[in-house]
């Protein structure tokens, strides 16, 4: 018996309902020096009036492609190569792009995923909802600020009216969300493709601009087709779920029944990585009273380590930095960006340091790396004060403190080859001997971080995402240090990609008894990584402490706010990859 989710459409709230939009074995290619490339191959889709739909896989997986081919912007030499494109019952599948013109904005909205680069720099806020207005001749010239305030203050943004007249730099990153969710519902479309609309947000910011988006279509009826690779969001926030793998559907159905009975081996592949549902499930779990060897089965990948140490091998005493800053009005002012911040890291475990955007968290990390100096307080790393050592012990200590940064594309040479990345420090440092020594020394690195030895002869651009994070951490552990700082390491990742590098962190743990500081703002990545917790806010440390407790018992309410805020993890999934 064939199973109904993978080859029927997902059916309407009411019977009677005509479909919005349909794709019927849809074809996308690309034309590139080594030939053509099939994107999307057979995909069929269908979206009614009102209904949450959303594409999740990973990077290469067809689903943006998809997406841009509804509304006619597909890059480069894409095209459409077979199948059909419906909307509202009109074939709009080889339409130019003039006839396209009359269905974007007014008919399909878009917000697209990066509000850094999606937004004119040089144009205000309001020129550039004012802009969308006149192209889909929404409202007369002049009621054009009215609406354009508006829109704004649908979006959510307070003091619409100031706020229109500002630029994007001026806006904080969920503030140019916001602006670009106004921009895309400005002319009352049918249907909104939301792409990433919030990967690049703090947990507490994603929840809140997914909540009023929410709301906002409901109450206009509009039609949402998500794009994300969180499987978290996509199981709270859309009723029918569409997986996709190397151009084709390979599997759709109601989001729930998808989540918590995966069919297909990628989307269990998918299911069981996914950060927030395996947080999910270590919270059904200890419900459950499990035990912490059964949890480990259950998606964790901590607890392989002494919890019970106490040796600290960096402490964190009173630490306080300021900055001077311009004032409004050009007059100088102090920003304490830390503020007596005190904590420690336990030998050979993870500490997670947290909090939105803004909290100070990545400001004490540079402090511990020696990158700025604290206005006042200590750092001790074994001991000693890093305040007291000389320009040579600095020097010396850095061997045994490491970093990984958050952008494998930007901390990686691009004009060095892999070999050449790996091997600086050695050189650097002047470790591992002669050239042969060394190339011995790469190799090996190469090897801890599964990456094949070929790969010394590639340049980063010639990596995927994941495997360059793999040559930075193979870079940080070349001088065999005790401590690595990951900063925000897999935020940028799928979550596949993601899974694995966790779990290869977990294992070089283990082997090589490493101490981890992993500063992030996805609590779901540390629910399964951390063994303690520090949460930060405005500068401040507001809580610590074991995992489970924080997690288990928050007491502060901003602590709370952010776990609740984690898409996800108040699903119900059971232990496994299926119930």
């Amino acid at each position: 018996m064939t199973d109904p989710r993978t080859t029927t459409p997902n059916t309407p709230d009411h019977p009677g309902d005509q479909p919005l939009l349909e794709l019927r074995d849809l074809e996308i290619s690309f034309t590139s020096s080594t030939g053509v490339v099939n994107a999307v191959r057979g995909a069929n889709l269908t979206i009614y009036p009102g209904q949450s739909v959303a594409i999740v896989g990973e990077s290469g997986s067809g689903k943006s492609t998809t997406a841009m081919s509804i509304i006619g912007l597909l890059p480069g030499t894409g095209k459409v190569t077979g199948g059909k494109i419906i909307f509202n019952g009109e074939d709009i599948t080889g339409l130019s792009n003039k006839q396209m013109e009359k269905y974007r904005g007014s008919e399909i909205g878009l917000v697209p995923q990066d509000p850094m680069t999606n937004l004119n720099p040089v144009w205000k806020i309001g020129s550039q909802v004012k802009e969308s207005l006149k192209a889909n001749n929404v409202v007369p010239g002049s009621e054009m600020d009215a609406r354009v305030t508006e829109v704004l203050e649908e979006a959510g943004l307070p003091d619409a009216e100031r706020r229109a007249k500002q630029y994007p730099h001026e806006f904080s990153g969920g503030m140019r969300q916001r602006a670009l969710i106004a921009i895309g519902l400005a002319a009352r479309p049918k249907l909104l493709i939301a792409d990433e609309p919030t990967s690049a947000l703090d947990v507490t910011v994603q929840r809140q601009i997914l909540d009023h988006l929410e709301g906002l279509t409901r109450d206009l009826g509009t039609a949402v087709l998500f794009i994300t690779h969180d499987l978290g969001l996509a199981a709270e926030r859309a009723e029918h779920l569409v997986v996709m793998h190397r151009g084709r559907i390979v599997e759709s159905g109601p989001s729930l029944q998808i989540l918590r009975n995966p069919r297909h081996p990628y989307t269990q592949r998918l299911v069981q990585a996914a950060p927030s549902l395996a947080s999910a499930r270590i919270q059904s779990a200890q419900a459950k009273g499990m035990e912490s060897a059964e949890l480990l089965t259950a998606g964790a990948t901590a607890d392989t380590v002494d919890l019970t140490t106490e040796e600290r091998v960096i402490e964190v005493r009173n630490l306080t930095r300021e900055f001077n800053i311009r004032g409004s009005r050009g007059d100088k002012k102090t920003l304490r960006a830390v503020d007596d911040v005190s904590f420690y890291v336990r030998k050979g475990t993870t500490t997670a340091l947290v909090g939105e955007s803004g909290s100070g968290k990545s400001t004490v990390a540079n402090m511990v790396l020696s990158l700025l100096e604290p206005t006042s307080g200590q750092v001790l790393y074994n001991g000693t004060d890093l305040s007291t050592l000389s320009r040579r012990d600095l020097f010396n200590m850095r061997r045994k403190l490491q970093v990984v940064f958050q952008n494998p594309y930007g901390s990686l040479d691009p004009m060095y080859s892999i070999y050449r990345c790996i091997e600086e420090p050695l050189v650097i440092h002047k470790v591992g001997g002669d050239r042969k020594a060394r190339e011995k020394r790469v190799a090996e690195l190469l090897d801890m971080v599964s990456m094949p030895r070929s790969a010394m002869r590639r340049y980063p651009n010639e990596l995927s995402g994941g495997q360059r994070q793999r040559i930075a951490i193979a870079r940080a552990l070349a001088l065999n240090p005790e401590v690595i700082v990951l900063d925000e390491a897999v935020s940028a990742l799928d979550v596949l990609v993601q899974n694995q590098i966790l779990r290869l962190l977990a294992e070089l743990q283990h082997e090589l008894s490493l101490t981890y500081l992993f500063i992030t703002h996805d609590l779901a990545v540390v629910r399964q990584t951390a063994d303690d917790v520090v949460v930060m806010k405005k500068g401040q440390v507001v809580e610590a402490g074991p995992t489970d407790d924080i997690f288990n018992d928050p007491q502060q309410d901003y602590t709370r706010n952010l776990i609740n805020s984690v898409p996800g993890l108040g699903i119900e999934l059971g232990t496994g990859v299926t119930e």
